[in-house]
C-alpha cells in the first residue's frame, strides 16, 4: 500500500514539474500610452499662415505643444487664397492668417467647406501714405489703393466713410464695393489691388488701406504710421481655421489652448505693443 502511495505522489511531482518547463515564461506587459507625452506617438500638425504676425505667434507656442506630443510645422505664405485651398485639400491641417467675413467669403466664392475654430487676435486695419502726414493734406483726385477682395474691400471702404472721405449707400456697412460709394466729395480714384501689392505700391499711390500683417512684414507701425486706423471694438477677429473633419481633434484642441493661453496674452502685448491686439 506505502509503495502504491509513494508511485501516486511522484507521478503527481513529475507531471506538475512537466507542465512548469513546458509553459512559457509571461511577456511583459506593454507600456500604455500616456496622453500627456510619455510614451504616446507624436502627432504632426501642419499649419499655414502668413509671416507677420501670425507665423511670429505660432513659433512662440511651438515648444509648448512639442511637450504636449504635437509637432507643429508652419508653413508660410504670402497670399491669402492657397492657404484655404491646402486646408480643404488637406495638404495642411489648419491655417491661421484670416478673418471670418473673409472665411465665409471664401467658401462662397470655391464652394470650400472650411470652419473657424477659435479667434485669437485683432490687427485693426489702417491707412498709410509716404506723400501726406496728415488726412486734411490728401488733394483732390488723390489715388487711393484698396484691398481687391470683397471682405477687405468692403472693411476698407467701411473705414473710409468713418473718416469722412467718401460715403456709402445706406445699409451697406462693411459689405459695401466701389459701386456702393455715393458721395466723393474729394473725387479719389479708388484703386483695387490684392492685399499684398498695398505696401509695395505706397510709394506710387496717396494713400493706402493696408491690413495690419502686411503692413507689419513692411516694417510699418500700425500705432505710429497709420493717419487713421480701427478701433479695439474692430469685429474682424483673426482665427484658426481648419475642416470639419478635423477641428475637434485632440491635436488641435491642444493648439486652441495654446493660442488662447495667458502667455500667448502677454507675448502679443509685448512684441506688438497695440498694433495687434488679443481676442480672448
Amino acid at each position: 500500500m506505502m509503495k502504491k502511495l509513494t508511485l501516486t505522489a511522484l507521478s503527481v511531482v513529475l507531471a506538475f514539474s512537466l507542465a512548469a518547463c513546458g509553459k512559457k515564461e509571461a511577456a511583459p506587459a506593454a507600456p500604455a500610452d500616456n496622453a500627456a507625452g510619455g510614451t504616446a506617438k507624436e502627432v504632426t500638425l501642419k499649419v499655414g499662415a502668413t509671416a507677420v504676425p501670425h507665423a511670429e505667434i505660432l513659433n512662440s507656442v511651438k515648444a509648448r505643444l512639442k511637450e504636449q506630443g504635437v509637432n507643429l510645422e508652419i508653413k508660410e505664405f504670402t497670399d491669402y487664397v492657397q492657404p484655404n485651398v491646402q486646408v480643404s485639400e488637406k495638404q495642411l491641417d489648419a491655417n491661421f492668417f484670416q478673418h471670418t467675413p473673409y472665411l465665409e467669403q471664401f467658401n462662397k466664392d470655391k464652394g470650400t467647406n472650411l470652419v473657424k475654430v477659435a479667434g485669437v487676435h485683432i490687427e485693426p486695419f489702417g491707412a498709410y501714405s509716404q506723400k501726406i502726414k496728415a488726412i486734411a493734406e490728401l488733394k483732390d483726385g488723390a489715388t487711393v489703393a484698396i484691398p481687391n477682395d470683397p471682405s477687405n474691400g468692403g472693411r476698407a471702404l467701411a473705414l473710409m466713410e468713418k473718416n469722412s472721405l467718401i460715403k456709402l449707400k445706406d445699409g451697406v456697412g462693411v459689405n459695401g464695393t466701389v459701386k456702393d460709394v455715393v458721395e466723393n466729395k474729394k473725387n479719389l480714384k479708388i484703386k483695387e489691388l490684392e492685399a499684398a501689392m498695398l505696401p509695395r505700391v505706397l510709394g506710387e499711390v496717396d494713400l493706402a488701406l493696408i491690413n495690419t500683417n502686411y503692413a507689419l512684414e513692411a516694417k510699418l507701425s500700425p500705432v505710429k504710421d497709420a493717419l487713421f486706423i480701427e478701433d479695439k471694438n474692430s469685429p474682424y477677429v483673426n482665427i484658426l481655421a481648419a475642416r470639419p473633419d478635423n477641428k475637434d481633434s485632440d491635436a488641435m484642441q491642444k493648439l486652441v489652448k495654446a493660442l488662447n493661453s495667458e502667455e500667448t496674452r502677454k507675448f502679443i502685448q509685448d512684441k506688438y505693443q497695440g498694433a495687434v491686439v488679443p481676442a480672448f
